[in-house]
């Protein structure tokens, strides 16, 4: 099979350094192109990064040269985890010169021609590519973004849901790690024994978003999902991995079985894809993981 060459923006940082990890030894995917900022760029990536994540910096990138942010890069894929104070215009530009770019950042998430991405549940979002293309002239590059971590831990049981019963309105408490927060993060005089109340900017960004992933592409635009979300964010002295508490009014009644057979109804979507729990490759499986813990009917709805 042949291998996508990717470049990853903003390599030097932590979620820069989780993308070369997660893609030593992928079976799609070649890391062909390192940047940074000025004060990395012309360095081996093993002099110009502090390797951060468990484990040591992956061989393959030691010695791949650091390069300035800006096209051309030697690849055909971007992986941008920019902070999102430069990333928009950083992004666009790559875009416009012809690259695909799937970012991490939250900068273009709820712009209305970029696809906000869970490609298990939200696949024909990419639709809205050719829109984009042609609204802002980008030739053969685009963007498409990844929705909030948070998001991600309950959007696909929601969409099954969704598709199944019709969802009216959803309530959902996060516990999110600490590795959320990036590096250097929280003070551990904060988050030592102790849960922290609020994120800034995390509940508006959960309860938005998750409206633009379950809502419906109509050819032009994504009509949002027809239901209220809302949320309430914590951070919890774990290191990595969020937990959502979820209590979802449905517009049908149903019972736990015909929950159950809902979501077990999704998986096999995800069978094919190598970062799936299950998959083939080592290296990936380990790494991909959302587990359902607990379906209850509940009370107050």
């Amino acid at each position: 099979m042949k291998k996508h060459r990717v470049g990853i923006l903003g390599a030097t940082g932590t979620v820069g350094q989780r993308f070369v990890q997660l893609l030593e030894n992928h079976p799609q995917f070649e890391v062909t192109a390192l940047a940074a900022s000025d004060r990395s760029a012309g360095k081996p990536f093993s002099q110009a990064c502090a390797w951060k994540l468990a484990g040591a910096m992956p061989d393959y990138v030691k010695e791949i040269v650091v390069e300035p942010i800006e096209p051309p890069l030697d690849c055909e894929l971007i992986f941008s985890s920019l902070p999102s104070g430069v990333a928009r215009e950083t992004e666009e530009a790559f875009a416009r010169a012809g690259y695909a770019v799937i970012s991490n950042s939250s900068s273009y998430r709820m712009d209305e021609d970029v696809p906000l991405l869970i490609p298990e549940i939200n696949s024909e979002h990419l639709g809205l590519i050719e829109i984009q293309q042609r609204k802002r002239g980008f030739g053969k590059g685009f963007i498409i973004t990844n929705p909030n971590c948070a998001v991600v831990s309950f959007a696909p049981p929601l969409a099954a849901l969704d598709r199944k019963f019709g969802v009216e309105s959803v309530f959902v408490t996060t516990l999110q790690a600490i590795s959320g927060a990036g590096y250097p993060g929280v003070s551990s005089f904060d988050i030592t024994d102790n849960v922290l109340p609020y994120i800034a900017g995390e509940e508006p960004k959960v309860e938005i978003e998750s409206q633009k992933i379950l809502g419906r592409f109509n050819g032009e635009t994504i009509e949002k999902a027809n239901f209220i979300v809302s949320a309430q964010c914590f951070r919890v002295h774990v290191i990595d991995g969020h937990t959502a508490s979820v209590r979802v009014k449905l517009r049908r009644t149903s019972t736990l079985e015909e929950h159950r057979r809902a979501q077990m109804s999704g998986r096999g979507q995800l069978e094919h894809l190598c970062s799936a729990p299950h998959g083939k490759n080592g290296t990936c499986a380990a790494r991909a993981a959302l587990a359902l813990w607990q379906i209850a009917t509940g009370k107050g709805f």
